[in-house]
Order: structure tokens, then C-alpha cells, then sequence
């Protein structure tokens, strides 16, 4: 089987930043990283605030907000002693794209698959003994 135009569409999404679409990944594969994401999409945050639920070091959320900055999800601003962080989900586009890619591909390949055992499941259905007529038996149709 083969891909459909989709694949060149993601091919150019993909190879156009391949490093930011790892950095998204590898920001989201940490479930901190992701309860951060998802404390941020209310409202901006400090450090503290959004460290206070863990039980980590304010060092240690600042590593996991590093994280999310590199990958273009958070962004930090620093007023006086306090850093801010929001939220940009723009990046998340890229990665819902690739995966959305997926689903197409095996959406395609599994009803491919279920219109063959469809026609595989009609053809034993005609060769099956019950469905043929006797041989000497008169049509109803006279």
C-alpha cells in the first residue's frame, strides 16, 4: 500500500524542524512537565506557584520549565525577583499534525482491511454448501 499525498504534507512539516518537534515530545513525555501545561493553560504562573503541587526543589521546576521553554511551550518573563510563566500551545499544532498523520495512515490500512475481510467473508458465504440449491430440487419460480 501506499502513503497518499498526506505523507509529503507532513514530510515538510517534520523535516522543516525536526528539533522542535523532539523538543515538544520530549517536553511532553514527563507527566510534571504535562501538569504544568495544563496548570499554565488557566492562568500564568510563577515559578513557586508552579512548583507548589510537587514535591521538588524550586531548582528542580525550573529545570522542567527550561524544558518546556526550549520546546517553544512556555514562555518566562522575569519582573524584579519573580519569573512568570504562560502558556503558548502554538507549538502543540506541529506535534498534533504529525500524530493526526498516523491516525490517517491506519485509519486507511484498516479499512482496507475490513472492506477485504468483508469480501472474503461474501465470497465463503457463496461457496458455502448451505447457501447452494440441490441439484434435482425444482425452482419455486414455475
Amino acid at each position: 500500500m501506499t502513503i497518499p499525498n498526506g505523507a509529503a504534507i507532513l514530510n515538510h512539516m517534520v523535516e522543516g524542524n525536526p528539533q522542535r518537534l523532539d523538543a515538544i515530545f520530549h517536553a511532553l513525555s514527563d507527566p510534571t512537565r504535562r501538569a504544568m501545561l495544563r496548570d499554565l493553560s488557566g492562568q500564568q504562573r510563577s515559578v513557586g506557584e508552579l512548583a507548589a503541587p510537587f514535591d521538588i526543589s524550586l531548582a528542580a521546576a525550573s529545570k522542567h520549565i527550561k524544558v518546556l521553554e526550549r520546546a517553544g511551550l512556555v514562555q518566562r518573563e522575569v519582573q524584579g525577583r519573580l519569573h512568570v510563566c504562560r502558556l503558548d500551545a502554538r507549538p502543540l499544532h506541529a506535534g498534533v499534525e504529525w500524530m493526526r498523520h498516523y491516525e490517517r495512515f491506519w485509519n486507511e490500512r484498516l479499512d482496507a482491511l475490513d472492506a477485504l475481510l468483508k469480501a472474503e467473508d461474501r465470497v465463503a458465504a457463496a461457496a458455502s454448501p448451505a447457501n447452494a440449491r440441490p441439484a434435482n430440487k425444482p425452482s419455486r419460480s414455475k
